[in-house]
């Protein structure tokens, strides 16, 4: 670290980010020796914060929650981060939009005033999406997240809409539903609960707007492994996507991946097959749009299928073709345009 005062910075970062540290761990990240750490460590407890020591053959340090912090220490990256954050928190949680920007004037009070200048000059105006998609009870959101930290059961009362249930296809349910809530998600400017149904023995995903609780929750239980989670939700709305598209075609176009996933959208599959060519998969509402989809990319393509796709290639050619009148005669297409009068 550059200076002691930096170096303590980081090493309460570390602490607050972390229950135990070894203090080898410590004296690794921070760049120094222990001895410089146990040092660190006593300047902070002067300063009234509660690090205790851990013993045991990895005996470190351990920063108390719950207790009487001094005023707030943040480094520069830090206060950027949250300015940014909290001035951006569109998060379509009703009434967390203003109670952010309250945050931020709670927290700018007990910066130091180097660093309040530094919150001050980041004015960022977070633009609403153009549909506003239905507000979350905060409410709910602290019920779903306490099931999944408490990893309870959840029983809740569902509005299941149409399909917009993600990967259910459940037509119909009898309530409560019940199930093993595993994370909280947000994809598109929605809240999403991500669980195991026990009725139904398969994940689900739950749009939080449409969940109301039931208390009490259930018991506890064992969590199941899912994965990556992110992965779980996008395969999911990629799957919904797809089976929303009454057509569903492939073709093979001459351009480097990187630039069709560009223009491909978000429900498109598209595979680099090298040699400036690409796989593309996607989907149209008609044989005939998915056909003028593909053609839009303005360069050559190959229709792999299915025959649908391929006669809908066809069609468009000769319709195309149609459209386009003969050649002028010459002495026609050169003769001179009358000029337009102009009105008097």
């Amino acid at each position: 670290m550059s200076t002691p005062s930096g170096r303590l910075l980081s090493l309460l970062s570390l602490l607050q980010a972390r229950r135990d540290w070894p203090g080898d761990v410590l004296a690794d990240r921070l760049g120094v020796s222990p001895r410089t750490v146990r040092r660190d460590v006593d300047r902070l407890r002067e300063l009234g914060y509660p690090v205790h020591a851990t013993k045991g053959p990895d005996g470190g340090y351990r920063l108390d929650a719950g207790a009487q912090m001094p005023p707030l220490l943040l480094d520069d990256d830090q206060v950027v981060a949250l300015t940014v954050a909290l001035q951006t928190a569109s998060t379509g949680v009703e009434g967390l939009d203003e109670a952010a920007l309250r945050a931020l004037t709670t927290v700018r009070q007990v910066m130091p005033a180097r660093l309040r200048a530094v919150a001050d000059a980041l004015q960022v105006s977070a633009v609403p999406p153009h549909r506003r998609h239905p507000p979350v009870d905060a409410a709910v959101l602290v019920t779903i997240g306490t099931a999944v930290r408490a990893h309870e059961v959840l029983r809740f009362d569902y509005d299941g809409g149409s399909s917009e249930t993600l990967g259910t296809g459940d037509a119909a349910f009898r309530p409560p539903r019940r199930v093993e809530p595993h994370h909280l998600v947000t994809w598109g400017g929605r809240w999403y609960l991500v669980a195991w149904d026990l009725d139904r023995d398969d994940w689900r995903t739950f749009r939080a707007d449409r969940v109301t609780p039931r208390s009490p929750t259930g018991p506890r239980f064992t969590p199941r492994a899912l994965g990556d989670v992110a992965t779980f939700v996008a395969e999911r709305f990629a799957d919904a996507r797809s089976r929303a598209w009454p057509c569903r075609g492939e073709a093979v176009v001459h351009a480097d991946a990187a630039l069709i996933a560009r223009w491909a959208g978000h429900d498109a599959v598209v595979e680099d097959l090298g040699d400036g060519r690409s796989r593309v998969v996607t989907g149209a509402w008609s044989w005939e749009g998915l056909a003028a989809y593909l053609g839009m990319f303005g360069v050559e393509l190959h229709v792999v299928g299915p025959p649908e796709l391929a006669d809908a290639a066809r069609v468009l050619a000769g319709r195309y073709a149609a459209a386009v009148p003969d050649p002028l005669p010459s002495s026609v297409a050169h003769a001179p345009r009358p000029r337009p009068r102009r009105p008097r």
